[in-house]
This record gives structure tokens, C-alpha cells and sequence, in this order.
């Protein structure tokens, strides 16, 4: 159902459009959630940072409260989240290194020394 809801709805079976459209007539909150979700993933896909504030205003005014919860963790760092859907650039690469990072050292489970990880960390690709 989640994939129905953020998915591109060009890319939807026709049968997967018409369930969600059924489950969206049979329960309202599920409704409103859909619209929003669509709506922000929009904002991810087009960088429309500067429609987030409007988002921001229809997630709270609804009254689901998974909702509330996200918009208030978007409001605590609002400028960086502006900032990530608008600019181009992004920090995907250091995110995949540190990612990457971060499971060579769990294999130790935090008994390898410092030597050891930088040993690994370089020898791995």
C-alpha cells in the first residue's frame, strides 16, 4: 500500500490505481494521508522547497497525528530541509561511505582497534 501511495502514479497498474482509489473512498484518514504523501513526495521529486511551508500548513491542519509528528520533526531543522529540496547538490556519497563505515566496524562488534578498522577501511575496495 505504501508503494501505491508514494509510488509515481504514471507507473501504476491500472488495477493498483483502482484499489487505491477504493481504499481511499472506504476510509477518509487514508485519503488525506495519500494526498499528502503524493504532495510531498512531489516536493522531493521537483525540489520545490518553497512549497514546503504550505506542506508544512495542510499536515498540521489535518488531523492525522503521524502526520503532526513528521511535519514537527521537519520543523526542527526546517532550514536544512529547505535547503535539500532546493539546492542540486547533496551528500549522498559521504552518507554511502559512512555507511559503509559504520558496517565494516560492526563485524568487530567494537572490539577491533583503531588500526585494525583503518587497515580494513582501506583495504576493502
Amino acid at each position: 500500500m505504501a508503494r501505491w501511495i508514494v509510488g509515481r502514479p504514471e507507473s501504476q497498474s491500472e488495477s493498483a490505481g483502482q484499489q487505491l482509489k477504493d481504499l481511499c473512498t472506504r476510509c477518509a484518514d487514508i485519503a488525506v494521508t495519500c494526498r499528502l504523501a503524493r504532495s510531498f513526495a512531489s516536493l522531493l521529486r521537483h525540489r520545490d522547497g518553497h512549497r514546503l511551508q504550505d506542506w508544512l500548513a495542510e499536515a498540521a491542519a489535518s488531523e492525522i497525528t503521524e502526520l503532526h509528528s513528521f511535519a514537527k520533526g521537519l520543523r526542527q531543522d526546517l532550514a536544512a530541509v529547505t535547503a535539500g529540496l532546493t539546492m542540486a547538490g547533496n551528500s549522498g556519497a559521504v552518507e554511502e561511505h559512512v555507511n559503509r563505515i559504520k558496517m565494516i566496524k560492526r563485524q568487530h562488534y567494537g572490539r577491533a582497534g583503531f588500526d585494525l578498522l583503518m587497515r580494513r577501511i582501506l583495504l576493502a575496495n
